[in-house]
């Protein structure tokens, strides 16, 4: 991210040296909708990221500039309600970080970022996480890491009206350097893995489609896993949810509940114990291994779960013959966004190259590609002079 540019914005409109502060999108190895079934996700923050110069301004009020957008706006401390727009977004977390105990002073701040919109990498929770970052040095405040994840998951339930869940602000703010984070969606508890995929890279392909579906059958599904619970809870009375339940318990429940619903719950079940053994193979640094979790999870979110897309499925399917790729999977809520795959380092541009005239020739649509490198999450800086 190009943080000169920024930095001399800023020095333009606001006459002053800024701190800097930034925050990572992210990805996620393996573990789809299995957050709200209290199970484990494996995220990783990534070289795309949103950055914030900003500096106190001696008021009541919040000036930001929206590099990206080349747009300013403004609000007074004392009248903080949610309104439309990316403005919303400093709002909230101002906001939720005050409920922290982070005291609110006016400021200035110029922002922009590379995390591609619309693609699953969460650039949301790196607005959200950048900035309370930031304000946290900026106001001297004493917030934690999990404090900042948890403003920040605020500001988007309170004032963007997005129920997420808190691995994307997670990994955000604790992401580290060739570490993935395998974190217990209960507990809050979490552990490092070192994902060492020397030569190979992790590459991001977007169906540039958003199906309508999303949020709706996002409800529908979490509906269907709690019904399943309860038919489980009949013979396991200690079973809390689906987090609780083992492949072999599950086996059992086969013809004992509706297929769909035994669907959507041997899923999770099935994808929780894909990540358990997608750790060990990574500790192991089994690339070949992972790569077939990688690909399993696609077959169960395509499957099972059925929150996948045409669009999602062929790009999946291209890489099945493609000895260059060693798993993929679609990445995120699901019905369009990213598929995550895991390629030789040296077919890396032939992978693209074929994965685009391929999309464009069987599905008449184009596609983007990225390629990510894992890094370190949330963070401030004392600006370089640009």
């Amino acid at each position: 991210m190009q943080t000169t540019a920024i930095v001399a914005k800023f020095e333009e409109l606001f006459k002053k040296e800024p701190l800097i502060s930034r925050a990572p999108g992210r990805v996620n190895i393996i573990g789809e909708h299995t957050d709200y079934n209290d199970g484990f996700v494996l995220p990783a923050s990534v070289d795309k990221e949103m950055v914030f110069a900003i500096a106190l301004n001696g008021t009541d009020t919040v000036n930001a500039f929206a590099l990206d957008l080349n747009e300013q706006d403004s609000f007074k401390l004392d009248s903080i309600v949610p309104t439309e727009g990316w403005i919303n977004y400093i709002k909230g977390v101002v906001a939720e970080t005050a409920k922290k105990g982070l005291e609110p002073q006016g400021f200035d701040v110029v922002f922009a970022g590379d995390v591609p919109l619309g693609a699953g990498m969460s650039s949301s929770a790196a607005l959200e996480c950048g900035l309370a970052t930031g304000l946290n040095k900026l106001f001297n405040g004493d917030l934690s890491k999990l404090d900042i994840v948890l403003a920040s998951q605020m500001s988007e339930h309170n004032y963007a009206g997005v129920k997420c869940g808190i691995m994307d602000q997670f990994a955000s703010t604790y992401g580290q350097t060739n570490k993935v984070i395998k974190l217990d969606c209960r507990t809050k508890e979490y552990e490092y893995h070192t994902l060492d995929i020397t030569g190979h890279k992790l590459v991001l392909c977007n169906t540039n489609v958003t199906h309508s579906l999303a949020s709706s059958e996002y409800n529908t599904r979490r509906e269907q896993c709690e019904a399943g619970v309860e038919v489980i809870k009949k013979k396991y009375p200690e079973i809390i949810n689906l987090r609780d339940v083992t492949v072999e318990m599950m086996k059992e429940f086969e013809g004992e509940m509706d297929q769909v619903i035994y669907n959507r719950c041997s899923y999770v079940v099935e994808e929780n114990d894909r990540l358990e053994k997608a750790c060990e193979f990574m500790d192991k640094g089994d690339l070949v291994n992972l790569g077939k979790m990688i690909y399993g999870s696609h077959e169960g979110l395509s499957k099972k779960y059925e929150v996948s897309c045409p669009e999602l499925d062929f790009l999946v399917e291209q890489t099945l013959d493609d000895d260059s790729v060693l798993g993929a999977r679609m990445m995120g809520g699901g019905f369009g966004g990213c598929t995550i795959n895991l390629v030789k380092e040296d077919a890396v541009d032939a992978f693209i190259d074929r994965m685009t005239k391929a999309y464009k020739d069987g599905m008449g649509k184009d596609m983007l590609a990225y390629v990510v490198v894992i890094g370190p999450g949330a963070r401030t800086e004392e600006a370089v002079e640009a």
